[in-house]
């Protein structure tokens, strides 16, 4: 089960994150997505929101990811969530435009 936000800045994803937990997701189960790393890290950081890892993706996509393009990186991390292909590639273009996104998963 997987629930997809995309919003435009900190404060709106910390609104978003908000409603994730209401819903019934926990913050280990809800990741943020931006096209910068740096963006990334620090929004993730200051949300504390989960960040996506070998236990999420394996060891050989989380290998793989390290030669990857950033868009690519993304989209794979993306998938490993559960989302598909189509979707993975829809909310990337998201990140293009400067927006982040939200996901939150869980294998419940």
């Amino acid at each position: 089960m997987y629930k997809v936000e995309v919003v435009e800045n900190g404060v709106q994803a910390l609104d978003v994150i908000s409603n994730l937990q209401t819903d019934g997701f926990s913050r280990e189960d809800v990741y943020l997505f931006a096209h910068s790393e740096k963006r990334e890290e620090d929004l993730a950081d200051a949300t504390a929101t989960a960040e996506i890892g070998m236990k999420e993706q394996g060891m050989l996509d989380s290998v793989s990811n390290l030669f990857k393009s950033r868009g690519d990186e993304l989209r794979s991390k993306m998938q490993s969530l559960g989302l598909t292909e189509q979707e993975a590639e829809k909310y990337e273009k998201e990140l293009d435009n400067g927006r982040l996104v939200i996901i939150g998963s869980k294998t419940n």
